[in-house]
Order: structure tokens, then C-alpha cells, then sequence
């Protein structure tokens, strides 16, 4: 707020500002003149706020959960070999080609994609193992490593040794697995026999030598070299 005071008759007004007070008048002038905007974007807000945590209360939780419990059925039958019924269901509970589509976004839905991959391989139909394979998001996990194993697997299938090539790589990606990267280091190895590139076979060879001598693919490390005219 502003106040005046006169020194003398005739003298200018001196005015003195009352900072506070008038930076708070400012702000309710302000908000007076633009409430309503302020007020719906609040409200938009909050009701966001709101709808995102009804979500995942009352829709996103029961929907995980119902996932988990269709994927433990579907997991029974791919355990037994039924790779049929793992895939489609069984007439009353679905497989995982529904719970794909049904639980679309959830922790199960992702997984069914590795499982419908490996049951497709499993029973020979090879591109939709591949499908089914590059749609999982397994990164992060031992299984980011097996998908990319059990792609390579399906490209050798078909014949594309060089996309074959490139998954086994991408398999042995992870170092510090002991278990999967000699075991596909060893499959990229044979792959870069049949396409000729003994070179990098050995490479592939040498690694498991060098990096993982107590694995059982070790064993034969030295007569895969042998083969290959590395003596050393």
C-alpha cells in the first residue's frame, strides 16, 4: 500500500511504499483476475493425482495379479511338454498368447512373450519364436541373455548362420555369466565354423579358455583350436 505526506503547502507529495503489503495486493489482484484459469489447472492436477493412483489400485494391481494366476496355468502345461495348450489355453484358462494381449503391460504379459517364443521353438515354427522373442523386455535379467540365445538358435533354424551369429553374441554379452556366455560363446563358435570365418571361431574359442576354464564347454576348447590349426 502506498501512503502520502505534504511537507509544506504547495510541496510535491512524497510517496512512500509499503513493499509487502503491495507485493501481496499484486498477487491477490492477480489471482482475483485469473482464478478460474488457476483454479481448473489445480483441480486438473489433483484429479490426475487422483485417477493415477485409482488406477493402480483398482484396475493395475488386480490386473497383475489376475495375470500371475492365468500365467502359473499356462506355465503347468509348458512344463509338461503341452506346448499347445501352454500357447492357447485349454478351454478354460487361456494361454499365453491371450494373456499377451489380455494383460497387455504387465510384468506376466512380458514374460509370456519369452515363453511363447521358446514353446514356438520348441515346436518348430521358428519366425514366430523370433516374434515372439524380440517383443520380451528382458533387460536387466538372466533372461535378456537366454532370449537373445534362443533367437540365435531360431535363426540357425532357418539358415540365417549370420543373424545366428549375431545373437549368440549378443548372448554371450554378460561376463560375469558363468553359465549361459561359455555355453553360447561355444554356439557362436560352430556358427563362425559353418560360415567359414575361422578366424573369429577362434576368438570365440579362446575366450572360453581364457575367461571360463572351469566351464564344461572348456573341455573340447583345445581340439576345436587344433581343428582350426591353433597348436598354442
Amino acid at each position: 500500500m502506498a501512503s502520502t505526506t505534504r511537507n509544506k503547502p504547495g510541496a510535491e507529495k512524497i510517496v512512500v511504499e509499503d513493499s509487502g503489503s503491495s507485493a501481496l495486493d499484486n498477487l491477490q489482484v492477480m489471482y482475483e483476475k485469473n482464478k478460474k484459469p488457476i483454479n481448473t489447472i489445480a483441480f486438473v492436477v489433483i484429479g490426475a493425482v487422483v485417477a493415477f493412483f485409482a488406477y493402480k489400485k483398482l484396475y493395475q494391481e488386480p490386473r497383475v495379479e489376475k495375470a500371475a494366476t492365468a500365467m502359473s496355468y499356462a506355465q503347468r502345461y509348458f512344463e509338461t511338454d503341452s506346448m499347445s495348450k501352454a500357447l492357447n489355453g485349454d478351454g478354460q484358462r487361456i494361454g499365453f498368447l491371450k494373456i499377451e494381449k489380455k494383460f497387455s503391460g504387465t510384468p506376466s504379459a512380458n514374460l509370456a512373450h519369452f515363453y511363447a517364443g521358446i514353446a514356438y521353438l520348441k515346436t518348430g515354427d521358428f519366425k514366430n519364436a523370433i516374434k515372439q522373442l524380440e517383443d520380451f523386455d528382458g533387460k536387466g535379467t538372466s533372461l535378456e541373455y537366454a532370449a537373445y540365445g534362443s533367437i540365435a538358435d531360431a535363426y540357425m533354424e532357418t539358415g540365417d548362420v549370420k543373424k545366428g551369429i549375431e545373437y549368440y553374441n549378443k548372448a554371450a554379452g554378460n561376463k560375469e555369466d558363468f553359465g549361459l556366455t561359455p555355453f553360447y560363446l561355444a554356439r557362436a563358435g560352430a556358427a563362425y565354423e559353418m560360415n567359414k570365418q575361422p578366424e573369429e571361431a577362434k576368438k570365440a574359442y579362446i575366450r572360453i579358455r581364457d575367461e571360463y576354464p572351469t566351464a564344461p564347454e572348456a573341455r573340447n576348447v583345445d581340439k576345436y583350436l587344433a581343428r582350426l590349426g591353433d597348436l598354442n
